[in-house]
């Protein structure tokens, strides 16, 4: 089978590198890996030429946000199994992707998510360890999501119930995988490993600002698919939850 791993980036000269080697490190080697560029203006492209055609597929052009671009690599993907590498984070080890290809030896498997640990820019502490669990009916609307990063879909799914909704600026993410697993019910596996590796300081947390427009994206994808919510008891389990990884951060940190 092959994996189409995609990667957005936009002036990340800085990380770009560790992101795109960790693709290419992988053992499993049916990768297709797309890099879709947003017109930057530092080093990036420079950076990303060295590597020649070990990239299948690298474009640079402007967009209308980071969902825009992600849609774009989307359309581009021809692999069995798709998966998202933002040009911030890195694969925890050389065997995820292969850990992704058994998961999908289960034919009747429509998407698979791990765990993700929150690092420091050096990479040198955990800060937060989100660890995830299987997916039941609702849970969206107790403040629960997989991470994103560790999300992969079968091809035929996403063309069957459609790319990122680029009306959301923030939360695209979160309503796609809301759509999936709430609304068409995709059959979807937890694996219980960490798999990627997020350095802090994304457009979601930057602010609190961004946090509180997050949540009224998500407030707003839950009305979209017509799924009925609470907005108290979502933000108050949604703070317990991030606390709890928080904590969890610490503990692994310590361990």
């Amino acid at each position: 089978m092959k994996i189409s791993i995609i990667t957005v980036c936009f002036n990340s000269a800085k990380t770009i590198r560790c992101a795109v080697d960790s693709v290419l490190s992988q053992s499993y080697k049916n990768i297709e890996y797309i890099v879709i560029d947003g017109c930057s203006s530092d080093k990036t492209l420079e950076v990303l030429g060295e590597y020649g055609k070990n990239i299948s597929t690298l474009v640079s052009e402007r967009d209308s946000g980071i969902y825009d671009a992600m849609n774009k690599g989307l359309a581009l993907a021809s692999g069995d199994v798709i998966g998202f590498l933002n040009s911030d984070d890195f694969y925890a080890d050389s065997s995820v992707l292969e850990q992704v290809s058994n998961a999908f030896r289960d034919e009747s498997v429509d998407v698979c998510y791990a765990d993700l640990v929150y690092v420091s820019q050096d990479n040198s502490q955990i800060v937060r360890y989100w660890k995830s669990e299987p997916f039941v009916k609702g849970s969206f609307t107790f403040g629960w999501c997989p991470a994103h990063p560790t999300f992969y879909m079968r091809k035929s799914v996403v063309d069957k119930y459609g790319y990122f909704d680029k009306s959301l600026k923030i939360a695209a993410d979160v309503e796609l995988m809301m759509r999936y697993l709430e609304v068409y019910e995709v059959r979807s596996i937890y694996i219980p490993f960490v798999w990627v590796r997020m350095r802090i300081g994304g457009e979601t947390n930057k602010s609190l600002g961004n946090i509180i427009r997050q949540n009224k994206e998500i407030f707003n994808a839950f009305e979209k698919n017509s799924i009925k919510f609470s907005k108290m008891l979502f933000v108050v389990r949604k703070i317990l939850n991030r606390t709890r990884q928080f904590v969890a951060g610490r503990l692994r940190k310590n361990s």
